[in-house]
């Protein structure tokens, strides 16, 4: 026990820095992007370096990829925040990149939280990418076509990254328990409801699940098992000042985002001011706000996403301290509406499908023939103009043969009601039922 304490008391890397896998090989997750024959995967088998922006949550290995890719390359590679850095910073890195390309060694400029980079800073870094100085990985957490220019956003490749499922984030708990040089040293039992908890708690970050672990395995320097308590104790922060950087960020927002969901002004109202007083920026709050418009309401009330849309637009233009009253108004308005997901779970629907199945020919009768050409091949032939029919509707089949597929499921929640009772009359076959 007394080598375990010493062990912490020595100066060693985080057990997710220690725990960071160092080859391609070893990367868990993303298996869009990693893989056999994914686009990850051959750009290390090919050795081939284009400038590349990673988009994801945090914890889902932006880093440890733009690393194993400088790794398996042989390139050099210069790290920055975009918090913490500026213009002077890189153009030190682009002096040492040109140095390096004289020596026949391709450089990575690794940016870290790139949507934080200002346009003055954005611009002087564009002409090193333009002339192949160096290579930029970037990685964010925002979309990056608000924060990054576009001229940058266009001479880069945008790959994005998805929350670890648990599958993932459990085979690395395991690698970890074996692997790492502390838990070899002192193994202890790491129970299914403990493990499950850290988990569930992580929100699909192996980061944050990571530290959650080394501090229960602090609290049980004295024990053999980390118990869910021990876990619980490890989750718990109740000192924590709002950091827009870290995981109380997240948080944060995901507690402003279900407070909306749920249709409570006042716990919507609580978590925007904490968020405010914090020194969120005020587009961030407000990108989300149009999202969950969509999302989470949809056309129960279709006057949510143009609000939303506005407020953004407002909040924009105006600033701070006053664009704290343009967000309440939104966030009051979007939490107080009648909700439903119906629009969210109909475009999942119809993408599971044509991930399964694949996206057949368009059929002729739906095909645009602006040519002679196209005509004789009989390109729009039969097809019915809707408008020139009763009540502007005309029984037709707009699905490939063989597709059709109800996606859309209205629960009668607000304007969704009209909608359904409609759908109801016109397409009886499908809509004749809400219970499908």
């Amino acid at each position: 026990m007394s080598s375990t304490k010493s062990l912490f008391n020595t100066h060693i890397p985080p057990l997710s820095d220690r725990m960071r896998p160092k080859t391609i090989e070893d990367f868990i997750g993303q298996g869009h992007l990693v893989g056999d024959g994914k686009l990850v995967s051959r750009l290390v088998e090919s050795r081939q370096l284009v400038s590349l922006i990673f988009w994801g949550p945090p914890g889902t290995g932006k880093t440890t990829l733009a690393r194993i890719l400088a790794h398996s390359m042989g390139a050099f590679i210069a790290e920055l925040s975009a918090v913490s850095s500026g213009v002077k910073d890189l153009r030190e890195v682009i002096r040492t990149a040109v140095t390096k390309q004289d020596l026949g060694i391709q450089t990575i400029l690794f940016i870290d939280e790139i949507h934080r980079f200002s346009k003055s800073q954005q611009d002087a870094l564009l002409h090193a990418v333009e002339d192949g100085t160096l290579y930029l990985i970037g990685a964010t957490t925002e979309n990056p076509s608000f924060e990054v220019i576009s001229p940058l956003l266009s001479r880069c490749r945008v790959l994005v990254l998805k929350a670890l499922t648990e599958a993932a984030l459990n085979t690395i708990l395991t690698r970890t328990m074996k692997e790492d040089i502390i838990f070899r040293s002192h193994p202890v039992d790491l129970p299914e409801t403990s493990r499950q908890l850290l988990i569930q708690s992580s929100g699909g970050d192996a980061r944050k699940m990571l530290n959650t672990l080394e501090l229960a395995m602090k609290l049980s320097l004295n024990q053999e098992r980390i118990s869910e308590e021990t876990v619980r104790e490890a989750l718990q922060d109740t000192t924590r000042i709002y950091d827009k950087t870290g995981d109380y960020h997240y948080d944060t927002i995901s507690a402003f985002i279900k407070s909306i969901r749920g249709s409570d002004p006042d716990a919507a109202i609580y978590w925007l001011a904490v968020m405010l007083e914090g020194g969120e920026k005020p587009e961030f709050i407000a990108r989300r706000l149009i999202i969950l418009a969509s999302e989470d309401i949809g056309n129960a009330d279709p006057q949510a996403l143009p609000l939303a849309v506005s407020g953004f637009q407002a909040v924009h233009r105006i600033g701070m301290p006053e664009a704290a009253i343009i967000l309440a108004q939104v966030t009051t308005y979007l939490a107080a509406v009648p909700k439903s997901n119906a629009s969210y779970m109909a475009i999942k629907s119809a993408q599971s499908r044509i991930q399964s199945a694949g996206t057949p020919g368009v059929p002729l009768h739906l095909r645009n023939a602006p040519t002679s050409l196209m005509k004789s091949l009989d390109y729009g032939k039969g097809y019915r103009y809707p408008h020139d029919h009763p009540d502007h509707f005309i029984r037709e089949s707009y699905f490939p043969e063989g597709q059709e597929q109800r996606f859309y499921q209205p629960d009668g929640s607000g304007r969704e009601a009209y909608l359904l009772e409609r759908l109801q009359k016109i397409w009886p076959e499908r809509f004749g039922s809400d219970k499908e």
